[in-house]
């Protein structure tokens, strides 16, 4: 299990204030002192002035942890290069990917991903990325590649086109949880284990939907409120479930959400920005759901009439 920074700078979805900046360093800590160290982010995340923001205090807190030389050496970064329309040429990757190093004051990421494909509305926009993309990997500006926000259609294209490089695509990141596991989602897993890619699966628990948080008298505010409004009456079968596991396990709805990911062999990246939400994800550690479990969860999943909303820029 890495940790997500989605929230960090990120004040229309997730009310991001500075303020929140010791908690956020706070939980950092723990996590890495937990075993943690895959660190996901963006250079897009954090909106208006905050622009890049994430990368900035993950660089920060990574400096400032007070654990030995050895165990920060491990900890890994991947961050992503969003797909603009004005990064037309490989340079424009390779210099996204140099200004992601700067603001997080190192000189090797562990993973450089391309945050979407353009295949969906700038085809032609596509090779230039993947070729940057290999340029940075050939220029030691990162260790592994990795691509976000792919189909299995495009997946294929860009690793191959990465091969004929000698270039390994290592990572896809995919919006995969109990409440996005349909034939696409399914799909693109049984293609990524094929090829050896390892997938990471941000929104593990649904923009929190899953989180056990939530509920038709306590809504989340802001754009969430609305999602959440629609969407928990449609799924309460399987939120019956996950509680009832939870109970049974004496875990939490969130720990069960998470542990069910990691026992499909994905890396799930759960965003957090409070040191109660590490505190309790870093117990889906540790111990793993029964095959009985695991069937009835899929099953639930699978009866519903509607799931999470998918992600926009996803492609086919």
């Amino acid at each position: 299990m890495g940790l997500g920074t989605w929230s960090w700078g990120n004040q229309l979805l997730w009310g991001y204030d500075e303020s929140m900046d010791p908690e956020l360093q706070e939980l950092f800590d723990l996590m890495v002192k937990s075993g943690v160290n895959l660190f996901d982010t963006a250079d897009s995340y954090g909106t208006g002035r905050l622009n890049g923001r994430s990368e900035q205090l993950l660089g920060r807190f990574i400096r400032e942890n007070p654990s030995s030389a050895a165990v920060r050496d491990n900890l890994h970064v991947a961050t992503k290069f969003a797909t603009y329309p004005w990064r037309i040429f490989p340079s424009s990757i390779v210099s996204a990917c140099k200004q992601s190093l700067e603001r997080l004051g190192t000189d090797q990421l562990a993973v450089g991903q391309l945050h979407w494909s353009a295949s969906n509305y700038a085809p032609w926009q596509e090779g230039a990325l993947q070729t940057g993309l290999a340029d940075c990997y050939e220029q030691g500006l990162v260790k592994a590649v990795g691509v976000s926000n792919y189909g299995p259609k495009q997946l294929k294209k860009v690793h191959a086109a990465l091969l004929e490089r000698e270039v390994p695509l290592a990572s896809a990141q995919i919006q995969y949880s109990l409440l996005s596991c349909g034939s696409q989602q399914e799909s693109l897993k049984a293609l990524c284990d094929d090829l050896g890619i390892a997938v990471i699966a941000y929104s593990p628990l649904a923009l929190g939907v899953l989180s056990g948080n939530y509920s038709m008298d306590n809504l989340p505010e802001g754009p969430r409120g609305l999602l959440f409004k629609q969407l928990l009456p449609e799924v309460q079968p399987l939120i019956s479930v996950i509680d009832a596991i939870a109970e049974e396990r004496q875990k939490t709805p969130s720990q069960v959400c998470l542990n069910f990911l990691m026992c499909q062999g994905t890396i799930p990246i759960p965003g957090t920005k409070s040191l109660s939400q590490a505190e309790e994800n870093l117990g889906a550690l540790g111990w793993k759901l029964d095959s009985g479990e695991l069937t009835e969860l899929k099953t639930t999943a699978a009866g519903l009439k509607r799931g999470m909303v998918q992600n926009i820029f996803q492609t086919a």
